[in-house]
């Protein structure tokens, strides 16, 4: 086996037909990551949601997350993705060795953070591991600052030096709990793969979405579709306002997924005129018109 290995990575994100970075992860445009930092978590979660991707947020119910800045800032990138399992002499013996073949310096953690790149999130399953299992500290999130510029990371498991990490700017990191102790007794078994924890999955290059003390995993291939439609729930949110209070439609109308045409009519016609809806002229409304008049399937119920 090989860690960060680009073929493996481009046969897990086949669905991905743009541009890749060396190691194989998908280069999700740096346009989308900008506009997603304008965007509420349920506005970005509802598209995927509807199109069967439902275990993609962690950090809320019984696998809540803790942050390090509590100021509202979001935390946006691109996935490098990390797994790692608790002390066995002889894996380790063997994890430590491909590694080093692989010219890899330092322990498993900073192998991963050596690889950043710009706009780059670290996504790290240490199998909820906080006392020996502090993944960052004050050293490695300045590390993570200086390759990123302005990226982060989600650490299922622990984090130290807490006061030295919140001095570093520019960054915001998701985790499980703070122990002093430095990491010990732990071994990488991947490294841009599958990684999964609180219900979520993360593949590399998926765009990490910190929000709402909670983070979404935007599959790459989808994150297009998924920029358009939260920018579309947000003009509907703004014109449906307006039109409950001018008792034009009731909640129940405004709240379906599928739009009758005479509503999308009005909401078109609230863009062409209104200068709240001049940033959205260019949107294109026929996916919406065609399942108006031929109905959606999965608009059984009121709109999530």
């Amino acid at each position: 086996m090989n860690f960060n290995d680009r073929e493996e990575i481009i046969a897990l994100t086949p669905q991905w037909k743009g541009e890749r970075f060396p190691d194989g992860r998908p280069k999700v445009e740096d346009k989308y990551l900008d506009a997603l930092y304008g965007m509420t978590l349920e506005e970005v979660w509802k598209p995927i949601f509807v199109l069967g991707y439902e275990n993609q947020f962690v950090g809320g119910g019984l696998a809540p997350l803790q942050t390090l800045h509590e100021d509202g800032r979001k935390l946006v990138g691109r996935a490098v993705t990390c797994n790692f399992c608790p002390a066995r002499p002889d894996l380790h013996e063997t994890m430590f060795s491909i590694g080093a073949g692989e010219g890899r310096k330092g322990n498993y953690n900073q192998w991963v953070i050596d690889s950043l790149t710009e706009r780059d999130v670290v996504v790290a399953d240490m199998y909820d591991k906080i006392y020996k299992g502090t993944f960052i500290g004050g050293n490695l999130t300045t590390a993570i600052r200086t390759r990123t510029r302005n990226g982060g990371a989600v650490i299922w498991g622990g984090i130290r030096d807490v006061e030295q990490m919140k001095k570093v700017p520019d960054v915001q990191v998701y985790y499980r709990g703070i122990d002093p102790t430095p990491i010990r007794d732990f071994i990488m078994t991947g490294f841009n793969t599958v990684t999964h924890f609180g219900g979520a999955v993360c593949l590399p290059g998926d765009i990490v979405f910190g929000a709402g003390g909670g983070v979404l995993f935007i599959p790459s291939h989808l994150v297009a579709e998924v920029v358009e439609g939260a920018v579309k729930t947000h003009v509907k949110d703004d014109f449906g306002f307006e039109m409950i209070s001018q008792n034009r439609f009731t909640t129940a109308q405004i709240d379906r997924n599928t739009w009758t045409e005479e509503m999308l009519d009005l909401l078109q016609e609230w863009i062409r005129t209104d200068p709240r809806g001049e940033q959205y002229r260019y949107l294109d409304w026929g996916k919406e018109y065609e399942l108006a008049r031929n109905g959606d399937p999965s608009d059984t119920q009121t709109a999530l």
